[in-house]
């Protein structure tokens, strides 16, 4: 019966919606009863407000509430009813006040409109009266005169008006009458207590509330008869009021209630205790049982509740009590920041976008009251963009200028709000917006112009350098693709050399380059975006080509000796660091691969001569002695400085004489090791063969005796090379590393092979022959330098007889290979002498010993 009954009232309460409407400022109100089921129909805020149902859903339509205060109603965008979204408790939302009104906002867009909603909730009987405890203890003494009061906690009911407490009853009983007192219910005394005959008395007390049907609520009153304790303890004030403000310190006293009791002793002596308060007050204050200070114990906040209203109790030493109200009302702080809330954002942005486009919209609320909640709003510097207010505490955030995405592609809007509390608090929040992108800028390479350094020899596919462009522009339209111009290089295709990669820009060699043939050439890279219609820009790669060590010095002077066999002559009166000859030498790679370096490697007498690291200059390292042997072989390396390092080789031939007189007949003066066994064999055999033809030469000289015999030219003729066989670049200056002009030097040589015997050796000096002459001997002159011997001339011509017949048969087999096993081996003075005036023999002993050793 009771919930229908309920469901009744709530009828009723709906019913009386049509009266309550009204408007004023384009504020509207409703009333309803609490605890109505969710979806039921508050009004029809549509029609109350003039707005057309139909436009509701596109001006986005919403209900909105100031801060993180619940939103208790919503909106039905069909028809424009206003609906109930939660359940409604009025006395959870508003306690013991008379008028109960929730704030709600009804907010549209486009245009930005705002009104006001109050909901006025009205209370029903949804509560019983509750006493604080279940059990009441009274202590009566039996002295206790007739009429006597004792007060009693009243019973505390949630709802307000006629349905609190409106009656309380008494059980029926001989001695005590229900009375009522200022803040509590009075139990009278009607008829004396007599403890001897009643020592304890419970009675039934109930409260009762005006609800229809009535709701009720009992507690026991237990009453012990003691004996005479006739005074209750008596409060200063019935009703006490203090103030603390929000976040008090932990300890704080409140207020301080004082209670006397005219009664000594025992029964003098008053206590302090909360009566009826929820557990939230208790745990927010606490009372001194000794002294009756109210002190804060947790954090206080005007912002949850702005006052408390407390039950306080006095007791004596034999449970005389009595009772007062204390009103604590919180005073507001400045202890919340204004909150910033976006309501509605358009993002991305297009960058042509007009100024004074609206972007966005800004709500600023503040929990605060009076001045603490008055809000001044703000927007950084420095950024297209600007707050206009609005409707109450709401602002459009609009462009002040012109987009440019290449330039800033992103903002962060920073919005600060500070109130006017003392001190002021302030808070921000940022807001970001993008900008979108249209295809207006072309790629930019990041350098005007880009060198490539690549060594010759390079394997094909090597990477050379990369380019790189950058397209301020988004997505396709700054995605970069790269290609070569079309071009040539040397007559080719510019394809044929190099290769770009189309994504990242690297370069590749096609070909392998050649540091000799060219050394640098220029290509053309083109960077397209994907836009529509693409852009793209050129930029010019110069490829430098470096050079390796990938060729050996060429010796230019001395020849090699495949070409001749040439020999210089050192005079026996060179001093220490005379200059004798010079070894010229050129290398076709460049910088320090071309950096030349001379060594004597190998040398006849190694103290004797030394040379130029850099010039190439051969000079005598002491002065000439007369036991220095007269034929010097050089061996010089001539060295670059690459790395590594590469060399050629020549030989050097110095021969130290002063006159012509003085030169015997020449041999090669290299030596073979490789032959030293042939050569050990050989002289061998001609001790053998030397005792056979000295045996035939006696017998030969007893049949005829020679006094004399004409000496005979050991060479058919003599062939002049002038000393101008030096190679062009090779100059004539003195103190740069060539022959001066005062040791010129001319090599003859024979028409013969490759290996022809030196004959004859000049010095030109101040007093000898100038250089364009011919030197010229006497067979007298040749006499004195081969010697003389006694003999028959008929001896000499049976040994020349022998000796032609025997060496026209030799020689046209074996000729040429003696030969030059002569010019590779015959190095001693003694040997050369005689192989070649035993030339037949030596002929014949050379065939026999080589088919030997074959």
């Amino acid at each position: 019966m009771m919930d229908v009954a309920r469901f009744a009232l709530g009828w009723c309460g709906i019913v009386s919606l049509v009266p309550s409407l009204h408007f004023a400022s384009g504020d509207i109100s409703y009333s309803f009863p609490e605890e109505m089921r969710r979806g039921s129909v508050i009004g029809n805020i549509a029609k109350d407000l003039g707005l057309e149902a139909n436009r509701l859903s596109p001006r986005k339509a919403r209900i909105d509430t100031d801060g993180s205060d619940k939103r208790y109603c919503d909106i039905n965008l069909q028809n424009g009813d206003l609906t109930v979204s939660d359940k409604i408790d009025r006395e959870g939302l508003c306690g013991d006040k008379a008028s109960c009104v929730l704030k709600q906002e009804l907010m549209l867009e486009n245009p930005l409109e705002l009104h006001r909603i109050s909901l006025h909730v009205q209370d029903i009987n949804d509560n019983s009266p509750q006493f604080n405890k279940e059990l009441i203890h009274i202590d009566i003494s039996e002295s206790a005169a007739k009429g006597a009061r004792f007060p009693i906690e009243e019973a505390h009911d949630a709802d307000i008006g006629k349905y609190s407490v409106q009656t309380y009853n008494l059980q029926s009983n001989e001695n005590f009458i229900l009375g009522v007192g200022t803040n509590s219910v009075e139990l009278v005394l009607n008829k004396e207590l007599d403890r001897e005959n009643l020592q304890e008395i419970s009675l039934l007390l109930t409260a009762v509330d005006g609800g229809s049907p009535q709701r009720s609520g009992t507690v026991v009153i237990h009453i012990t008869v003691l004996d005479a304790n006739d005074n209750v303890p008596v409060f200063s004030q019935a009703i006490y009021k203090a103030s603390v403000p929000e976040n008090s310190p932990l300890g704080t006293v409140v207020v301080t209630v004082t209670a006397t009791d005219a009664d000594e002793g025992v029964n003098g002596d008053v206590t302090y205790e909360f009566g009826h308060v929820s557990e939230d007050v208790k745990s927010m204050f606490n009372i001194d049982r000794k002294t009756g200070d109210i002190k804060v114990t947790t954090s206080v906040d005007f912002e949850t509740t702005s006052s408390f209203e407390l039950r306080v109790t006095a007791k004596d030493g034999l449970g005389l009590t009595s009772y007062a109200k204390v009103i604590i009302d919180v005073t507001d702080i400045n202890d919340n920041p204004p909150i910033i809330y976006l309501k509605s954002l358009s993002n991305p942005i297009p960058e042509d976008a007009s100024p004074g486009t609206e972007v966005g919209i800004i709500n600023v609320q503040d929990r605060d009251s009076d001045n603490n909640r008055q809000v001044r709003c703000s927007i950084q510097q420095n950024v297209p963009f600007k707050l206009v207010p609005s409707i109450k505490n709401y602002y459009s955030l609009v462009t002040t200028g012109q987009l440019d995405r290449e330039l800033v592609s992103d903002y962060n809007i920073t919005i600060s709000a500070t109130d006017e509390g003392s001190p002021p608090l302030s808070s921000s929040k940022t807001v970001q917006l993008s900008v979108s992108d249209i295809n207006d800028n072309p790629p930019v390479f990041e350098d005007q112009s880009y060198s490539a350094y690549v060594s010759e020899n390079n394997k094909p596919g090597s990477t050379l350098c990369s380019v790189t462009a950058r397209d301020p522009d988004w997505r396709q339209n700054g995605t970069v693709i790269y290609s070569l111009l079309p071009g040539e290089v040397n007559g080719a295709p510019v394809s044929s050399y190099l290769s770009v990669n189309g994504d990242t820009g690297v370069i590749h060699a096609v070909r392998s380059f050649d540091y000799e043939q060219f050394r640098s050439f220029k290509v053309q890279v083109m960077a397209r975006d994907n836009g529509s219609p693409p852009l793209s820009s050129n930029v010019t790669v110069s490829v430098f080509i470096s050079d390796v060590n990938d060729n050996s010095p060429q010796i230019l002077y001395p020849a090699p000796e495949g070409n001749s066999f040439m020999t210089e002559l050192v005079p026996k009166a060179a001093h220490g660091g005379s200059l004798v000859s010079k070894v010229i030498a050129v290398d076709a790679d460049s910088g320090q691969n071309a950096w030349l370096s001379y060594h004597i490697v190998k040398s006849t007498d190694a103290g004797l001569f030394t040379i130029g690291v850099h010039s190439g200059e051969i000079r005598t390292q002491r002065d000439i002695s007369e036991s220095d042997s007269m034929k010097q072989n050089l061996i010089v390396s001539v060295k670059d400085n690459g790395q590594p390092s590469l060399s050629a080789t020549c030989s050097m031939y110095l021969l130290i004489s002063d006159n012509l007189a003085e030169v015997p007949e020449l041999k090669d003066i290299s030596y073979d090791d490789k032959n030293s066994k042939l050569t050990s064999y050989l002289i061998i055999a001609l001790v053998s063969v030397s005792t056979f033809f000295l045996t035939f030469i006696i017998i030969i000289l007893g049949v005829r005796f020679c006094r004399r015999r004409k000496p005979r030219l050991l060479f058919d003729g003599a062939v002049a090379i002038p000393s101008a066989y030096l190679p062009p670049n090779y100059a004539d200056v003195d103190g740069t590393g060539t022959l001066r002009s005062t040791y010129n030097y001319d090599a003859y040589l024979t028409t013969g092979s490759r290996t022809s015997d030196f004959k004859f050796v000049s010095s030109y000096n101040d007093n000898t022959l100038p250089a364009d002459q011919t030197l010229r001997k006497s067979p007298s002159d040749f006499a004195e330098v081969f010697g003389d011997c006694s003999g028959s001339p008929e001896v000499g011509i049976h040994f020349d007889l022998l000796n032609s017949f025997l060496a026209c048969f030799f020689y046209s087999v074996h000729g040429a290979e003696f030969h030059s096993f002569l010019n590779r081996h015959c190095t001693c003075s003694f040997l050369s002498t005689f192989f070649r005036s035993h030339f037949s023999l030596c002929l014949f002993l050379f065939v026999f010993i080589q088919h030997f050793l074959n």
